[in-house]
């Protein structure tokens, strides 16, 4: 075991055939306390992932759980904007402190960090890693029931990192109805799987576009291809969310906290069936 070069093709030795692979988590602060934390993924950018992120973080605060959202979209953090936050709550010697809104949702974002949220972050991407990974390390999370990861979009360094350093209990994938869903939900149900992490479910967004006087849904990205997605998975559509130009009102004011979250009832039901 001492001499050994990780080449099992060379190696003789019987005894190491049931070795766990190392563990890659990151140790939490030990000031902190996370029970659940549940990523919410998209393949592509711009299908509402924060959004849908922000509602399920304040559907479960209803619930009477303590809720975090950790923002580890480094490149384009949004989390702040939707909950009206712009400092954290401070620091000590062991850690920092994230910011509080107004219900008492955790959140922790690159922007809270920034002199100025406009500033563009524009780091390589194992830089971008670690940031995430001190989110997780460096930070003071105070009985947290359920943390919310609002990742970045793609199969990249970032997403990477959270599968193998935080402890995913699942995963939340948010999508579109266009047609180019297909392919990019495999990819995102695939790297779930290599990281053998469960899929809970699939959140459509942009799924229609209710008309204010006759009430007729208006399919405006056309039909929807989730379903024969979800089948070939065997997973779960969990809610199918409309274009609500109230909610993107409510998001840029920082007010997401009074929204309905009625939509994503069930998205929170399979959650809390996953414990």
């Amino acid at each position: 075991m001492s001499s050994c070069n990780g080449n099992c093709s060379s190696c003789g030795s019987t005894s190491c055939g049931d070795r766990k692979a190392e563990s890659l988590l990151a140790e939490l602060n030990p000031k902190s306390s996370v029970k659940k934390v549940i990523a919410v993924v998209s393949g592509k950018g711009g299908v509402g992932k924060s959004t849908v992120t922000s509602m399920l973080a304040v559907a479960m605060a209803r619930e009477g759980k303590r809720v975090a959202v950790l923002d580890a979209d480094i490149t384009g953090p949004s989390a702040p904007t939707a909950f009206g936050v712009n400092e954290c709550q401070g620091a000590s010697e062991d850690g920092l402190y994230p910011a509080l809104s107004r219900t008492g949702i955790q959140v922790m974002s690159i922007n809270l960090l920034l002199d100025n949220p406009a500033d563009p972050v524009v780091w390589r991407g194992p830089v971008l890693a670690g940031a995430v990974k001190q989110f997780w390390t460096d930070v003071i999370w105070e009985d947290v029931d359920y943390m919310f990861v609002d990742m970045p979009p793609g199969t990249g360094d970032v997403p990477l990192t959270v599968f193998q350093s935080l402890p995913v209990d699942g995963i939340v994938i948010v999508t579109s109805p266009q047609d180019l869903v297909s392919m990019i939900v495999a990819k995102a149900v695939k790297m779930a799987n290599m990281m053998h992490i469960p899929v809970l479910g699939f959140v459509e967004n942009y799924s229609y576009l209710q008309c204010p006087d006759c009430g007729k849904k208006i399919r405006v990205f056309g039909p929807s291809h989730l379903d024969e997605v979800a089948k070939a998975f065997d997973l779960p559509v969990l809610a199918r969310l409309p274009i609500d130009p109230a909610v993107a009102e409510a998001y840029d004011s920082g007010l997401m906290e009074t929204v309905n979250t009625e939509a994503v009832a069930d998205v929170i039901a399979a959650i809390r069936k996953a414990e």
